[in-house]
């Protein structure tokens, strides 16, 4: 397969989660459009094989991620843009306020909310692409819900 088709195909299956991932991190679409961009020309430069589509996958976050943290470093966190409705899922519109309050988190719990619940990987997965003992991985999760069940108590007066 030719560059152009490749990166095209990147696009379509992966496009998505890695702008979603990116923008966790920077909030700011103009930003997240860049390392998309970035993660994908790194992809087609390097050429790595793969197992499988999950393994690819997971090679294009841990780029994401790292990538997303060395812009953050750049710039020293832009001013926050609105999430374009077309990024959320149809099935998640009604989770809106739930990320909008996962942005408020600390990175070390956004970033394993993130991956655990909007892209749907196992901890020891997550574990694996944030080269973390699985463990931590599970301590972040748990706190990082609990701070997310306290702003959406305060916020929006979910909880018991």
């Amino acid at each position: 397969m030719d560059k152009m088709k490749r990166a095209e195909s990147l696009l379509t299956d992966y496009g998505d989660s890695i702008l979603r991932l990116a923008y966790s991190y920077l909030h700011n679409l103009q930003d997240a459009e860049d390392i998309l961009q970035e993660t994908l020309v790194r992809y087609i430069k390097a050429a790595p094989p793969f197992e499988s589509a999950g393994h690819e996958k997971a090679w294009l976050m841990r780029v994401t991620v790292n990538l997303s943290k060395n812009r953050i470093k750049h710039n020293r966190i832009r001013v926050h843009d609105e999430l374009k409705e077309e990024l959320v899922s149809a099935d998640r519109d009604d989770l809106g306020h739930v990320w909008d309050a996962v942005r408020e988190l600390p990175e070390i719990y956004r970033e394993v909310i993130h991956l655990f619940y909007q892209e749907e990987y196992s901890t020891r997965q997550i574990a694996d692409m944030l080269s973390l003992p699985e463990s931590t991985v599970r301590v972040r999760l748990n706190r990082g819900r609990k701070r997310l069940k306290k702003i959406l108590k305060e916020e929006y007066d979910f909880g018991e």
